[in-house]
Parts: structure tokens; C-alpha cells; sequence
């Protein structure tokens, strides 16, 4: 009977994890994918500070019209990662050291808080779609999809926020989310970063199953302080081939 329940809790799982990266791919905006496309290009050095972002020009790379292209750069501008100049238009801003290490830190205390939280406010189903989404993630690490796992990325640390049932605190980490996701999302093209990102998120996950408050807060805590370090280690090598 174990060996059955195990057998349809893996098989559900699989099935619950296939199309998840498909939807969230396909549900983005035309100025969503523009944002997210140029500032992974930002956050891994492939565009430069300084770099002009001709509107026309993104346009025709991206297949769409400027509405989108205008509405991504604002965006963009908003999160600090690009900045309009006088007779220039809108061009790649020098990233600040200091500034994205102190957003790393308050990034790293939310969701710490987050998980302690959720650690003693999650229900027994949000702990169970949890582990499937956790194992599920596995194996796109074995496959080394990366655009996958971020997305799976993106999903588990958004239902980490949602699970731990305050609302003000959830609003709260995802628009500081939203100022440091380039640099976040860019850490995974580091040498064998999906791996290690996966074995924090088993930390993480086993001190929620127990409901491990400490623990919790502890663990997200050192996996946010881990992806900082990652990207610094990026940022401060060779940026990768497109």
C-alpha cells in the first residue's frame, strides 16, 4: 500500500510539474519577456553600463512593436538597471557594488521571515505541492535546463512568500524581488550553480516539512546569502557567451 501511495505521489507530481515553465513562459507579456531578456543580458555583462538601448533596434530584435519595448526600458529604469541621458536616450547604468549587496541583505532577511512563517502557517496540502514542486525541479537539474529551473526557481520562492500567510509581508518581498530578480536569475549561468541551488532548496524544504521555524529562517537565509555570492562571482568574472 506505501509503495503505491509513493508510485502516485511521484506520478502526480510529474504530471503537476510538466506544463508549469510552458504556461508561465507563454502567459508573459511581450514588455515582461523584453525585461527580463535585457536585463539578464545587463546582469551578466553582456551589455555594458553605458551601452545604448536604441528602442528601434529592440524592436526589431525582439519581433514586436516600440509600446512594449518603451514600457520594458521604464521598467527597467525604475529597478535602476538602465538610466536616460540627456541627447542619449535610454542606456545601461552602472551597477552600484554597494548598493545591490545592501538589496541582497534585506532580500536574504524577507525571506528568512517568509520561511519561518510558512515553516508553522503552511497546510498539510501547500506542504505536499511543496515537496512535489521541489522534487520536480530535480529534474531539470539533471537535465541542466536552465531556463526551466529558473522558472521553477521563480515559483518556489514565490510560493514560500504566499505560504506564509500574511499578505502585507508577500507584497512586501515581491516588490524588493522585483529590484534585485536580474541579478537573482543571472547567478544560475555560474558553473554548477543549478545543483547547488537545488541541494539549498532541500534544506529549506526539510526544515518546512518538520516545521522547523529556526531552521527555516536559517536556511532560506544562507541560500539568499549563497546566491549573492554567486552572482558577485559572476559579475566579477568573465561574463558568459550569449
Amino acid at each position: 500500500m506505501a509503495e503505491a501511495r509513493e508510485a502516485d505521489r511521484r506520478r502526480n507530481a510529474r504530471l503537476a510539474a510538466t506544463p508549469l515553465p510552458q504556461i508561465r513562459r507563454s502567459g508573459k507579456t511581450h514588455a515582461e519577456r523584453l525585461r527580463l531578456e535585457i536585463a539578464d543580458d545587463i546582469a551578466c555583462g553582456r551589455l555594458a553600463p553605458g551601452t545604448a538601448l536604441d528602442e528601434t533596434g529592440l524592436a526589431e530584435r525582439f519581433g514586436v512593436s516600440r509600446t512594449p519595448v518603451r514600457e520594458a526600458l521604464r521598467e527597467l529604469a525604475a529597478a535602476g538597471l538602465v538610466e536616460h541621458r540627456p541627447h542619449r536616450g535610454a542606456v545601461v547604468a552602472d551597477l552600484d557594488a554597494e548598493r545591490l549587496d545592501a538589496m541582497f541583505v534585506v532580500m536574504a532577511e524577507l525571506e528568512a521571515l517568509c520561511a519561518g512563517l510558512a515553516a508553522t502557517a503552511m497546510t498539510a496540502a501547500e506542504r505536499a505541492e511543496l515537496g512535489a514542486m521541489h522534487e520536480a525541479a530535480a529534474e531539470l537539474v539533471r537535465l541542466g535546463d536552465l531556463v526551466a529551473y529558473r522558472e521553477a526557481n521563480d515559483r518556489f520562492h514565490e510560493f514560500i512568500y504566499a505560504a506564509s500567510h500574511n499578505p502585507f509581508l508577500e507584497e512586501t518581498v515581491l516588490g524588493v524581488r522585483r529590484r534585485v530578480l536580474a541579478f537573482r536569475r543571472a547567478q544560475f549561468h555560474g558553473l554548477g550553480r543549478l545543483a547547488v541551488s537545488h541541494a539549498e532548496h532541500e534544506r529549506v524544504v526539510r526544515a518546512l516539512q518538520r516545521g522547523d521555524r529556526e531552521a527555516a529562517s536559517r536556511e532560506m537565509r544562507a541560500h539568499l546569502t549563497s546566491s549573492g555570492r554567486s552572482f558577485n562571482e559572476l559579475h566579477d568574472g568573465a561574463a558568459p557567451p550569449r
